[in-house]
């Protein structure tokens, strides 16, 4: 088995092979040659596995940028497309591109790796933690009232095919400051690639202005059969959303909004004046992260507060082990290697879940993931992050 780089002239083989693996056939293009989910992947970025002459397993990384603690942008490769044609499946290949991959991504120079897993038990044993969730929440509309006033700035509906550039200009405003965000760089605007809002899919939008007709947010929904559904909600703040849900659940021919990808965090169910009017489901893992440097990656986010502490980190599968003293003051962070004892004992893919600050360490000690060596305290109150981390784009 060969594992190699891959080229532009490789692109319809990769497309071919991954869609093989997932048992799918290609989309069609759309009418202006766009609308297809890869249309945005950078063929220099990828991974495939070759035996005999063929083709079996694929692997891709988009370059985005993480938003982290403390409204940090940083580097963080996006790996997509990865898949082992089902008569390859359980003969090394997905561990063999992983290796590959990872390697070719420390050699370039990242620090940071993220991926939507399609299977929760897949990505771990690579070192990948999962570090943001999601759920949804449907609200009958004849329960709905809200507890207090809903003080609402202009609100617009445009068609999706006419707001493009309004949805980009509000969601990267959005992204630089939430914790877990992922840019969506213009080229997935353009191309439509990915999944609705950024695809071409029909969809109204719902344009919220400020008192000066800044627009400061966003809704896109689609009306089937009574039911509103919301692909995604981005708000300037919680009076934003708030008027943006107001607005989907006053809608008429409605009888029922489903919030999809609201934050678990989201005190949307409590501005209900009926908490179980907003039943929550479909809760599930999203953002997976993996740290290739731990030093840099440690380094580069901010920190709400100050103190030191010790990190021993096992990544077994790149047969490391180190021990680091990590001090943090006025917001930034040292790390260096150290001989001291530990304050915490744990694997890599445990150091990715409490990176962004969605998982409190005290957490992955109690699940027993994570070894502590005293009190938990002094971890928990480093790693938390200004608000709950959380990702909305899908890759």
């Amino acid at each position: 088995m060969q594992i190699r780089s891959t080229t532009a002239q490789d692109l319809d083989v990769f497309v071919r092979t991954f869609h093989t693996a997932l048992g799918r056939f290609p989309e069609t293009p759309d009418a202006n040659g766009g609308g297809l989910w890869w249309s945005a992947i950078e063929m220099d970025r990828g991974v495939v596995a070759e035996t005999a002459g063929r083709t079996v397993g694929t692997a891709i990384s988009y370059p985005f940028e993480l938003t982290l603690p403390g409204a940090v942008l940083a580097p963080a490769a996006g790996i997509t497309a990865v898949g082992v044609l089902p008569t390859h499946r359980r003969q090394g290949v997905l561990t063999a591109m992983m290796r590959y991959q990872l390697g070719a991504l420390r050699e370039s120079g990242e620090f940071l790796s993220v991926l939507l897993a399609t299977e929760g038990g897949i990505y771990g044993r690579f070192g990948y933690g999962l570090a943001t969730f999601t759920h949804r929440m449907t609200v009958q509309r004849a329960h709905s009232a809200f507890r207090t006033q809903v003080q609402a700035g202009a609100i617009e509906v445009l068609l999706r095919s006419e707001a493009t550039e309004v949805l980009e200009e509000i969601y990267d405003r959005y992204r630089r400051t939430q914790p877990g965000a992922l840019s969506r760089p213009h080229r997935w605007w353009a191309l439509g690639a990915g999944m609705p809002p950024v695809a071409r899919a029909p969809r109204f939008v719902a344009v919220h202005r400020d008192a000066h007709g800044v627009p400061d947010g966003y809704a896109t929904y689609v009306l089937d059969g009574g039911t509103l559904t919301i692909d995604e909600t981005i708000a300037a703040d919680d009076a934003v959303f708030a008027a943006l849900a107001r607005f989907a659940l006053d809608h008429d021919l409605v009888t029922e909004v489903v919030f999809k990808h609201v934050p678990t965090a989201h005190p949307l169910r409590l501005m209900l004046a009926d908490f179980n009017a907003g039943p929550t489901s479909g809760d599930m893992d999203w953002l997976w992260v993996r740290l290739l440097d731990v030093p840099r990656a440690l380094t580069a986010r901010g920190w709400l507060t100050d103190g030191e502490i010790v990190l021993d980190v096992d990544d077994p599968f790149l047969g490391e082990h180190h021990r680091y003293l990590l001090t943090v003051a006025d917001g930034k962070a040292e790390c260096v290697e150290t001989t001291r004892a530990p304050d915490l004992s744990l694997d890599v893919r445990d150091l990715g879940s409490i990176y962004l600050g969605g998982t409190a360490p005290s957490t992955l000690v109690r699940a027993g993931h994570v070894q502590a060596h005293g009190s938990t305290a002094k971890a928990d109150a480093l790693f938390r992050a200004e608000r709950p981390p959380h990702c909305l784009h899908w890759f």
